[in-house]
């Protein structure tokens, strides 16, 4: 037990209170008797040793139970506490136990004799120490000793009266007149108090006359004593010469500071207090102190802090940093809560002037702006004050420690506030401690900014300072100052809610009529507290996209500064971690992102804003996989810029958009592009300076396909479509933006070559081309000028020479690097020349817009005359205008000659290169498909103008007439099957491709409407070759081209394949698959569809669509009734079908399958296209001429051999015999007919009554059909043929979801066919493929689902339409 009760004591030896009662529970056992007393004693004789207080500690122990056992009626408890204390007598003097224990109990220890005379004893010397008087008291000093010590003190110090004379002079006094030394020193202290500006004097003396610094500090504590009594005040000067002794080490800090109140305890609980105080103020207060405010307008403001009646500390503590004692003052500080001292005013303003002097001769040297005079500060004769900093290094030493004492009040001092912000721009110059003002600006500028009241000056001032530092630590300042800095001073708390409750009644107000007036007020509050003010601004704007206009234009009030910080709470609101980017349904982006690309574009257009931040804030999420903030972007340069990229242009602006620069900002954009000359500077050099314009291209390149595998894995189909097009629609408006900003030398320096951004940075090639495309035309016009300054010459044709020779020194590494971009293969049918010179031109090189130039002349010159004839236009302002449209007029008209030489450059260049473009090394189904798969269809999809570049292009390799290409082949390519083209398509891509499938339109339709356009255009040009006799040769035989009368067979045949194709796409359900054809068949719609009977397939379908899409799909709903209203416009311009292409009833003989398969053995050996293209365009002209005679029902059943496209697949030999006997004979015929004109005259009359019988017999007429069905055909044989009729349609149905069209509205009468086709002896041809084939007939064995199956084939699309069928062989 003594062992625990010892290490119970060891255990709490640091605490004395605890010490004294384990004690206590020793010593009572041993009274109880509970142990022993040796015991005991020995555990108490070996705790003196833990403390040295300990026999004191004891000795109270005892005192104690003294008192406790005196009153006990137990003696033997009693006999064990004084058996007990006599055991401790060798361990506790005598003398502590004299002053504790009671007389009688020390009488029975025998410390002293009798109990009674000890008491009489202690009360004389009571009486001697309290009571009696000293002998040098008053009533025996000589008042005339005090009056000369006054007099003594106070006489002038100004001659050679020294400290050491007086001394002197008041030791004599004392002695004279036997005064109190101590009271010689109050009386010094009081007249030093009243001549506190003599500290030369009186500190000299006072430091000579003191024997002992103890009591000079009672007497100092006796005076404040004296001034904490309820209504007195504590004067300055006490301060000032508390002040001096303790900075001249009179007195120690330590021992003056007990004397002053308050006392320690009371601070402990402060910032707490003070932390409660400020969050209510936050919550309930802030209304009613700022009601109050405006209905006592003059009420000064109250302190956060509340305010003692007279705290001398404080007071010390000002009267120590008046004087210089920076190192005392300090010490006090440290025991005062942070910022608790400078939080009143006086103590700041001490701090301030201290920081002056100490700054003042660096701020001299280094700060002064020119031209700025200032006045100047005395230092201070006090050379223990801190030294003045005479460079940066020495603001080290004390004036970074005093601003962070300082902290936000600084405020109080706004001089100070300028000095130390020019000192930090003039540090910046230097380039030394920079964390160290980086941590000022954080820590003392920001806070202090804050508690300043409306000062626009300091804020442009720290403008001054901060724009010297990257944006980085600039926002790295603005987040700590919103996020950090409010929280941890009380008075920023309070600033804070105030400046949130004054946005909320401005914003309430805000309205596109008051703008000014609460602009000038958001200034007013933007100057003080902007990341606030911003915070909750654009908290607003996320929720209401209205305010976006009226805020805008509200901000032209705001400082350098507060824009800067505009930039930092936008990107901060758009990185917002807790806010969903994509709207619930996951189908679009939010609209909050939305409303913030809106305002970063508005606001960085019209306000002179860093975007260095932005641009990188959207290249880092880029580099993060993320494709949302492309938005941003894309406002900003379509804003900045004055670059849109829509493609919902007009056919006027398309043509704008194929002219010079000059031409595009007058016509091709929405907005005036010479508006954003200086904001689109800006953003050039904020792109230059950063080196982010490469890199964003490159991400953004890639990020396309990073939408679709890596960023759209669990997103909705539409929305990764959505943000494909975001991406897309972005990089070609930035890219364009690069291409018309950057000079020459930036972008070539900026932009590698073809091979490095395709393998090495893994741009798509299309993008690659994009990007490049640029540089190749200034690298060509650069070499070009440099060619003709070598040799001077004005004829042109030495011109063109020099520009195709500065094209082949550019583009000849062009033609090598494209090699590597794709398989060996490929370039057995393209060159890459021909590769190259398709994606490096444009449209500006294939045409000039003459019309959009004259359109834009016109307009101006109505400008000019509405200018002259208004009168309210003043004489100065008519003179510019006029001016500025005169010399606009002279920049068109210039740009569009310089562009039609360029043209005519390019034209000549690419007649001199086209017989190298194709090669003949496989079929010319191979090169087509390449041109399209690696040319044609990336780049149509690319953009709106790059649409309308690929169908001229097309029109113009036709034109060249360049060999190896065969145009007809491309064109039934690109319209025969367009279903998986549109399918892959997104939205935007979509509306590209229609536009791309319009211009082929205008082409086919062009020619399709004139026999003499296309004999000029088409008649003797190699694209229309029918059959390709050898390797190589393109021409000459007239029979060979495909003629007049079946090309409109053939493009009838495409607009029936595009019929069918869309009715696909309408029919899946799908939901881009609907969309899209919508968006391509608005887009074909001037061209498509010209036939009456495919137009009324169409209209009836969509309107089926309308129908199913009005509740579930609104969207495609809404683009059903647009095309379906605009395509009933259309039908007064649409015609019946023959009425499109002379159409003719079939001759009702099948035609042998030598006859199907072209030319004979006589002819060379053809090409695989000769199968498809050749063959049926030979075979309809021979049929058209009326050499067809009817054939026996062998041959008509060997044609049954027939492959589906046209294509003759003979298995015997005798078949083969048949087909070449046939050709001879065709030809026999044909030369008969050219010698006999009137042959032709009676078989095509001939021809004609057949029909007309057939028609008769067969009902042909899809009008006479229903008719004569009700009327001929009997009721059980009608109510059969209608049953049988609901199967078929529900098999087509079904068909139809695998991309089978359905019937269309017009049939023929399929019993009639068939008993004519009995009649006529003829079995069913399956020539699909020929230009004039009869219509299929159906064996008797066939079903009669089968047959329905195939009527929109067999009506549709007779077999004279199917002029070209592209082999893939």
């Amino acid at each position: 037990f003594f062992t625990i009760v010892i290490l119970c004591l060891f255990a709490s030896s640091l605490y004395s209170l605890d010490i004294q009662a384990a004690l206590y529970e020793l010593c009572w056992h041993v009274i109880q008797g509970n142990f022993k007393l040796d015991l005991s004693a020995s555990v108490l004789c070996d705790m003196m040793d833990l403390r040295d207080d300990m026999p004191s500690i004891l000795a109270d122990v005892f005192s104690i139970l003294d008192i406790e056992t005196s009153s006990l009626e137990e003696k033997n408890k009693r006999d064990h506490y004084t058996q007990l204390v006599g055991a401790c007598l060798f361990f506790v003097p005598d003398a502590i136990l004299k002053e504790r224990l009671d007389p009688e109990t020390l009488e029975s220890l025998g410390l002293i004799k009798q109990a009674h005379q000890f008491n009489q004893k202690i009360v004389k010397i009571k009486t001697k120490l309290f009571y009696k008087q000293q002998k040098f008291n008053l009533l025996r000093e000589e008042n005339e000793g005090y009056a000369k010590l006054i007099t003594e003190l106070g006489q002038d110090l100004s001659g050679n009266i020294t400290s050491h004379i007086v001394l002197e002079s008041i030791k004599s006094l004392i002695g004279c007149f036997n005064l109190d030394p101590n009271r010689v020193l109050d009386i010094i202290l009081e007249v030093y108090e009243c001549r506190s500006d003599q500290d030369e004097f009186f500190l000299p003396l006072i430091k000579s006359y003191m024997c002992e610094p103890l009591t000079l500090c009672h007497i100092l504590g006796f005076k404040f004593k004296f001034n904490q009594e309820p209504n007195e005040e504590t004067p300055t000067s006490l301060y000032h010469i508390a002040a001096a002794l303790l900075h001249h080490n009179l007195i120690e800090l330590e021992d003056i500071y007990v004397h002053v109140n308050p006392s320690a305890i009371t601070y402990s609980h402060k910032p707490k207090d003070v932390g409660r105080a400020a969050l209510r103020l936050t919550s309930a207060a802030v209304p009613i102190a700022l009601s109050f405010t405006q209905a006592h307008p003059h009420t000064p403001h109250l302190p956060l802090y509340p305010q003692a009646p007279d705290n001398q500390k404080l007071g010390l503590l000002e009267a120590l940093l008046r004087i210089g004692d920076w190192h005392h003052a300090q010490s006090i500080m440290d025991q005062m809560p942070a910022f608790y001292a400078t939080s009143h005013k006086a103590v700041a303003l001490a701090l301030c002037q201290l920081l002056h002097l100490t700054v003042e001769p660096l701020y001299r040297r280094a700060g002064v702006p020119k031209g700025a005079k200032g006045c100047l500060l005395r230092p201070l004769r006090n050379k223990r004050a801190p030294r003045p900093a005479e460079s940066f290094e020495d603001l080290r030493r004390d004036v970074f420690s005093m601003l962070c004492y300082l902290g936000p009040h600084l405020s109080h001092d706004p001089i100070l506030f300028a000095k130390i912000v020019r000192l930090g721009k003039g540090f910046m110059k230097e380039d030394t401690l920079l964390s160290c003002f980086l941590s000022i600006a954080d820590q003392v500028l920001l806070p202090s900014l804050s508690l300043m009241e409306c000062n626009a000056c300091m804020s442009e001032e720290l403008w001054g300072l901060f724009k010297l530092f990257p944006y980085q630590h600039r926002y790295r300042l603005y987040g700590q100052w919103k996020n950090e800095t409010y929280t941890s001073h009380p008075l920023l708390v309070k600033v804070k809610a105030q400046t949130v409750d004054r946005a909320k009644y401005i914003m309430k107000r805000l309205t596109k009529e008051n703008v000014k007036p609460s602009g000038r007020q958001i200034g007013k509050l933007s100057h003080s507290n902007p990341t606030i003010l911003f915070d909750y601004i654009l908290s607003q704007i996320q929720w209401y996209d209205n305010l976006i206009g009226p805020v805008v234009d509200s901000l032209k009030y705001l400082t350098s500064l507060n824009y800067d910080v505009m930039a930092y709470c936008i990107i901060e609101a758009l990185a917002n971690p807790e806010k969903e980017k994509m709207k619930h349904d996951d189908t679009t982006i939010s609209s909050w992102l939305q409303s913030l690309a809106s305002l970063c574009g508005a606001v960085f257009r019209k306000y002179p804003i860093e975007l260095a931040g932005l641009l990188q804030y959207v290249t880092n999420t880029l580099k993060a996989g993320k494709s949302f903030d492309l938005l941003i972007l894309k406002e900003v340069v379509q804003k900045m810029a004055g670059i849109e990229i829509t493609d919902e242009m007009t056919s006027e602006q398309m043509e704008a958009m194929t002219g010079g620069e000059q031409l595009k900002a007058e016509g091709g954009y929405f907005g005036q592009i010479r508006n954003t000359k200086k904001s689109s500077q800006r953003l050039k050099d904020a792109l230059l300076d950063h080196d982010l314009a490469l890199p964003l291209c490159l991400l953004m390149a890639q990020q396309r396909n990073g939408v679709v595998f890596l960023e759209g894995g669990e997103k909705h189909l539409k929305l990764v479509g959505k943000l494909y097009d975001q991406c897309h629609d972005t990089l070609v408006q930035f890219g364009g933006f690069l291409a018309s900003n950057l000079s020459t030398e930036d972008y070539i320096k900026r932009v590698p070559s073809i091979d490095i951004l395709c393998n090495q940075f893994h741009t798509p090639h299309d993008a690659a081309f994009f990007l490049s495309r640029p540089m190749y035309g200034h690298q060509i016009l650069s070499k070009y000028d440099e060619l003709k300054k070598a040799e001077k010459s004005n004829r042109q044709q030495q011109k063109v020479h020099k520009y195709v020779a500065a094209c082949e020194l550019v583009m000849s590494p062009v033609h090598e690097a494209v090699v590597s971009l794709h398989p060996p293969r490929v370039w057995d049918d393209l060159r890459p020349q021909f590769y190259a010179t398709f994606w490096s031109l444009t449209m500006y090189d294939l045409a000039v817009p003459h019309n959009a130039y004259d359109r834009e002349v016109k307009k101006l010159q109505v400008q000019v005359k509405a200018i002259e004839e208004n009168p309210d236009v003043p004489m100065n302002k008519k003179k510019k205008e006029k001016e500025r449209c005169t010399a606009l007029q002279e920049k068109l008209q210039e740009e569009e000659k310089k562009q039609l030489e360029h043209v005519q450059r390019v034209l000549h260049r690419l007649k001199l290169e086209k017989d190298n473009w194709l090669l003949a090394k496989s079929t010319k189904n191979e090169t087509i498909t390449k041109f399209l798969q690696l040319c044609l269809f990336p780049r149509c999809i690319f953009s709106a103008i790059d649409a309308v570049y690929c169908a001229r292009f097309v029109e113009l390799v036709h034109q060249q007439k360049t060999p190896n290409f065969c145009t007809l082949l491309c064109y039934d390519r690109v319209f025969s099957d367009i279903i998986y083209t549109v399918a892959s398509c997104t939205e935007n891509e979509s509306r590209r491709y229609g536009r791309f499938l319009c211009c082929m339109l205008e082409t086919v339709t062009r020619w399709h409407s004139d026999r003499a356009v296309y004999e000029k255009e088409c008649g003797n040009y190699p694209g229309f070759l029918t059959i390709f006799r050898a390797t190589g040769f393109d021409g000459g035989n007239k029979a060979d081209q495909l003629d007049y009368e079946n090309f409109r067979h053939v493009v009838h045949k495409w607009h029936y394949k595009l019929t069918k194709a869309s009715v696909h796409c309408l029919e899946t359900g799908e939901y881009t698959h609907i969309r899209n054809i919508l968006i391509v068949l608005t887009k074909i719609l001037p061209c498509y569809p010209k036939v009456l009977n495919l137009g009324q397939a169409l209209e009836c379908r969509v309107h089926k669509i309308c129908l199913e899409e009005k509740e579930k799909r609104p969207d495609l709903y809404a683009l059903a009734m647009g095309y379906s209203g605009q395509l009933k416009g259309r039908k007064a311009h649409m015609v019946p079908e023959n009425e499109f292409h002379h159409k003719e009833q079939p001759v009702r003989s099948a035609t042998p399958v030598s006859q199907q398969n072209g030319p004979g053995t006589t002819t060379k050996p053809a090409s695989k296209t000769e199968e498809g293209v050749s063959e049926d365009a030979d075979r309809a002209k021979d049929k058209y001429q009326g050499a067809a005679k009817p054939v026996n029902k062998a041959n008509s059943t060997a044609a049954k051999v027939t492959t589906s496209n046209g294509n003759g697949a003979p298995n015997s030999t005798k078949t083969i015999k048949e087909r070449d006997d046939k050709e001879k004979s065709g030809k026999e015929k044909k030369e008969k007919k050219e010698k006999t004109p009137g042959n032709t005259l009676e078989t095509k009359g001939e021809s004609r009554r057949e029909k007309q019988r057939d028609e008769r017999g067969a009902g042909g007429k899809e009008e006479r059909a229903p008719r004569e069905g009700k009327e001929k055909t009997p009721k059980a044989d009608r109510d059969k043929q209608k049953a049988e009729e609901k199967n078929s349609k529900e098999d087509n149905k079904a068909k139809a979801g695998n991309g089978e069209p359905k019937e269309p509205s017009r049939e023929r009468d399929t019993g009639a066919k068939e008993s004519k086709s009995k009649e006529k002896g003829g079995d069913r041809s399956a020539m699909s493929g020929s230009l004039k084939s009869p219509v299929p007939r159906l064996e008797s064995a066939e079903s009669e689902r089968d047959h329905k199956r195939r009527k929109l084939e067999t009506h549709s699309s007779p077999s004279h339409s199917s002029s070209v069928k592209v082999s893939m062989a």
